[in-house]
């Protein structure tokens, strides 16, 4: 933990008291998305202290262009960036002509802000001397429509406290901006029109090279003592818009200005019709006024957390952590539109660009299938599967053929966009999480359409990709796999990594097990998909070959897999033994002491362990999980989750809580002192499978589903629900007892603890 000022609360993010040195983190925390738009908590008036100011709109992004020392054959060409977005939130405001910043006051008291999770909208108050000796008091609301997903809304309030005074707002749009992260400092946006009709403000502008085109648009209205008062142009330049609104106030009484705006964008729009659009969105706002557009916000957001809330009982910050991550995760996607993912940092921050990395089909995509229906985990397949031209693109500038695919690590179009050598070309093993994704999108939902469908075409370009990417070796007499990268980003370029050559045996044997299904069961599509990958059995038999003799480190003096060869040559000194001045190490050590080192970033061998426990007893388990964890500095976001849930399976309660607490709570406690840049979303559907995998011990077994519950110490109750083919199952967990309700028309089947349970619809089965 390296911050401590967030207030526990079990539904709202509260911040109380204003503390420069918290800005930049608080932006990151208190940000606002609703899937289609996002932005970072900037305040709406002018501040010139700290900040990283940051809007975003999804799948809008700059190819930038890669910047590196030594030119590597096969580089990826550019880097994605998720852009900073023209700002439509900014409204100047000044007092006696003073302007208004939180850096320059004299005095702030009462600074208070609350991310109001359950009903989705974000607030901030505060009362503050200026420096020219007004006193006044100021409440924000924020929020995103979920209804009317291109508009968001502003109400900004003044109180005037002690003396009369002038109040001038001048609510602004500005493209004039910059990114944060810029390999070279290029210009992103090129602004075409800037226009002021009324009380409504425009700017077009459009992405340069990728020339999405864009409309900010804003519209701003006065209120004061039950008037409306008229604004006038204020300031319109070829990058900014803004109207001026001036009213004398009186000594307590209060002023607002409420603001609408947001963006249209010719990814659903013609490219010419996009003030048209704006000024459709901003009739619909208008419409129904800030009160009536808030009312369906909380309605929405009802309607969400009737599925998807965990509710834990007598554990307020385990409960505001899950909550947290939950309402991060709906407000990154909601899976309404299938060209878009899930980003590492969503609508919070820019690091590590594009839109999706294997985290999707590792993480999220679970708590997807459980908290919504099947259409949602499907479109995200779907995403894959439209992208395996590029796949296919990809795999062959580095070398292979014959349909081979090699997936992006980073990605926005399908084409690969990360500029690390060691994890462009090496972390391979994101080719086997989007196998696993399919397989396990059945598994849970019992959908076997996608396969036929699409599926099986992904998964033959796959295994024709780990066909190519092993090599036989006569020393062993066995295929092994040269210069890879785990999912242990602090080793690099290491030979026949356990994980990945465990994934490339199985995503082989699973897709010949595909093939002869869809033979017999789909023959027109087996036809179809054959006649276009001219796949034969001569191929078929060659993968075999491959995954029948694949090799796996192994050392018989511990008992274990090694992660990779060579593992047991390296100093290993336990996590536990390095001084506490040492971590993280990311941050404390240079890069050839860490690759020297012992020391796993996140779950490596575990990992597989997670993915196919099946394969697996529980000793071996226990004996795995025994020999790394001790050696995992736990320095990545994906790595507590998946040690909890495995701590949870041996009974370790009290290490699978700590772990729990650790990932629930990554950002904001801000275990990796880096919250500042961005929220780490992807990894926030960890928590979720931290507590219904791992406390929960949901899992399909033989088609059916499975809890084995366990309860920390430290609650009283929790509480969950998942959609498990179309049946919703809220499971109750206690010390005393577990219950079971089924909603629904027809009772379902499941296993608890071993022994057969059947749920009735409507009725509460205690176990």
């Amino acid at each position: 933990m390296n911050q401590n000022y967030i207030k526990a609360d079990k539904w709202c993010i509260v911040e109380e008291g204003f503390d420069k040195e918290n800005v930049k983190s608080s932006e990151s925390i208190f940000s606002i998305g609703n899937g289609a738009m996002g932005q970072r908590a900037n305040f709406e008036e002018s501040y010139s202290g700290a900040t990283f100011q940051g809007s975003y709109i999804a799948g809008v992004y700059y190819p930038d262009k890669t910047r590196v020392g030594w030119w590597k054959n096969g580089y990826p060409e550019y880097f994605a960036k998720v852009l900073n977005a023209p700002n439509w939130i900014g409204i100047r405001v000044y007092i006696n002509e003073q302007e208004l910043d939180l850096s320059t006051c004299k005095k702030i008291s009462a600074f208070r802000r609350e991310l109001n999770m359950k009903e989705g909208c974000y607030t901030r108050s505060f009362e503050a001397v200026t420096s020219n000796n007004i006193e006044i008091e100021v409440t924000v609301t924020r929020f995103l429509s979920l209804d009317i997903d291109e508009v968001g809304a502003i109400s900004y309030s003044i109180k005037v406290l002690k003396a009369n005074a002038e109040v001038v707002f001048e609510p602004y749009l500005d493209s004039g901006i910059t990114n944060e992260d810029s390999n070279w400092d290029d210009k992103f946006w090129n602004t075409t029109n800037t226009s002021i009709i009324g009380d409504r403000a425009f700017i077009e502008a459009h992405t340069m090279k990728t020339n999405f085109q864009t409309c900010t648009f804003m519209q701003a209205t006065l209120q004061y003592d039950g008037k409306q008062i008229t604004g006038e142009v204020a300031k319109r330049n070829e990058t900014y818009a803004s109207l001026e609104f001036k009213q004398k106030v009186l000594a307590g009484t209060t002023i607002t200005l409420t603001k609408f705006g947001g963006y249209t964008v010719s990814r659903n729009h013609k490219a010419n019709e996009l003030v048209t659009a704006a000024n459709t969105v901003l009739d619909k706002a208008i419409s129904l006024g800030f009160e009536g557009l808030l009312e369906l916000q909380k309605k929405a957001w009802a309607s969400i957390w009737e599925m998807s809330d965990i509710v834990i009982e007598g554990d307020v910050k385990a409960q505001q952590g899950i909550r947290f991550n939950i309402f991060q995760l709906n407000q990154t996607y909601l899976g309404t539109d299938s060209r878009l993912n899930i980003g590492p940092k969503g609508f919070t921050g820019e690091k590590y660009g594009g839109s999706t990395y294997w985290d999707t089909e590792a993480y999220c995509i679970p708590f997807y299938m459980a908290t919504k229906d099947d259409k949602v985990a499907k479109k995200l397949l779907k995403y894959r599967y439209n992208h395996l031209e590029k796949a296919i693109e990809n795999a062959t500038k580095l070398g292979f053929s014959n349909g081979a695919a090699l997936y992006p690590m980073v990605t926005m179009n399908g084409e690969e966009c990360h500029n690390e050598w060691e994890i462009t070309f090496e972390e391979i093993h994101r080719n086997g999480a989007i196998a696993f994704a399919i397989y396990n999108y059945y598994r849970y939902t019992g959908d076997y359409s996608y396969i036929p469908e699409m599926g099986l075409e992904v998964l033959i370009g796959i295994a024709r990709f780990w066909h190519q990417r092993v090599n036989f070796s006569e020393d062993k007499n066995k295929y092994v796999m040269l210069g890879v990268t785990g999912p242990n980003e602090y080793e690099n370029n290491v030979n026949n990594n356990w994980y990945t050559n465990y994934l490339a045996k199985w995503c082989i044997d699973y897709t010949l097990e595909q093939l002869d299904k869809v033979k017999n069961g789909y023959p027109d599509d087996y036809h179809r998909i054959i006649g276009k990958t001219k796949l034969t059995d001569r191929e078929c038999e060659s993968w075999k070959k491959v995954a029948d003799n694949m090799y796996f480190p192994y050392d018989k003096k511990y008992g274990v897999f090694l992660q990779q060869d060579g593992f047991l040559d390296k100093h290993l000194v336990k996590v536990n033994d390095l001084p506490k001045t040492d971590r993280p190490i990311n941050q404390k050590w240079s890069w050839d002491r860490i690759l020297r080192s012992p020391y796993i970033k996140q779950a490596d061998v575990l990992q597989g362990f997670y993915f196919f426990e099946e394969d697996f007893s529980l000793e071996q388990l226990q004996k795995h999980f025994d020999f790394y964890e001790p050696f995992t500095v736990h320095e990545s976001s994906l790595s507590p989750c998946v040690h909890s849930i495995q701590a949870a399976k041996l009974g370790r309660m009290e290490q699978a809580y700590n772990f729990y607490l650790r990932t629930s709570r990554l950002d904001l406690d801000d275990y990796n002192k880096e919250v500042e840049e961005g929220l780490h979303i992807t990894s926030m559907a960890g928590t979720w499978m931290s507590i219904v995998e791992g406390f929960g011990g949901m899992r399909v077994i033989n088609d059916k589903l499975s809890f084995q519950p366990q309860i920390p110490e430290q609650w009283n109750a929790y509480s969950f629900k998942v959609n498990f083919r179309n049946r919703i199952i809220k499971v109750h967990v206690s010390a005393k007892a577990v219950t079971f309700q089924l909603s629904g028309s027809k009772e379902v089947s499941i296993r608890v603890n071993g022994e057969k349970v059947v749920l009735y619809p409507d009725e509460i089965i205690t176990v």
